[in-house]
């Protein structure tokens, strides 16, 4: 399976603020949207990602309100990136070993979504549960020899 099989069935909707919007928007906005991340975007072009780590990290930093900080002073700067021809195995180990539960694809340079672990967790759980059926079925219809009458 790849990223990109995930993206078709997840859809490619994007959540977005600039580094310029106010950390607590970004707050509300994640809060109201009820996502874990949201893609940093300024003159058209991805510039980072804020996730719900760096606003706790920031909120424990700076007493536990957001105060004037902006997105642009908490994001992830350049963050690690997946591509659409990636195979799930290559994403769910490049997730664990950069430490990201969200990474934004990117083809060509064109930000196409951002995929979740959880997003990750749910494809390859439907994919099991289709090859089991099918190996199941597989295994029920097995021509074999019929029983003596």
């Amino acid at each position: 399976m790849q990223v990109r099989e995930i993206l078709r069935v997840k859809g490619g909707t994007l959540y977005t603020v600039t580094p310029q919007q106010s950390l607590a928007f970004a707050i509300d906005s994640m809060a109201d949207l009820d996502v874990g991340s949201l893609v940093v975007m300024d003159g058209g072009r991805m510039v980072g990602m804020l996730t719900f780590r760096e606003v706790l990290s920031a909120l424990r930093k700076n007493g536990s309100a957001p105060g004037g900080l902006t997105v642009g002073d908490v994001m992830v700067k350049d963050p690690v990136t997946a591509y659409p021809a990636m195979e799930v195995n290559e994403l769910r180990g490049l997730m664990i070993e950069k430490r990201s539960r969200y990474l934004p694809v990117v083809d060509g340079g064109t930000l196409m979504g951002v995929i979740s672990f959880l997003d990750v967790a749910k494809a390859v759980l439907e994919e099991q549960s289709l090859e089991n059926k099918m190996l199941k079925s597989y295994i029920k219809n097995w021509p074999g020899e019929t029983p003596a009458a």
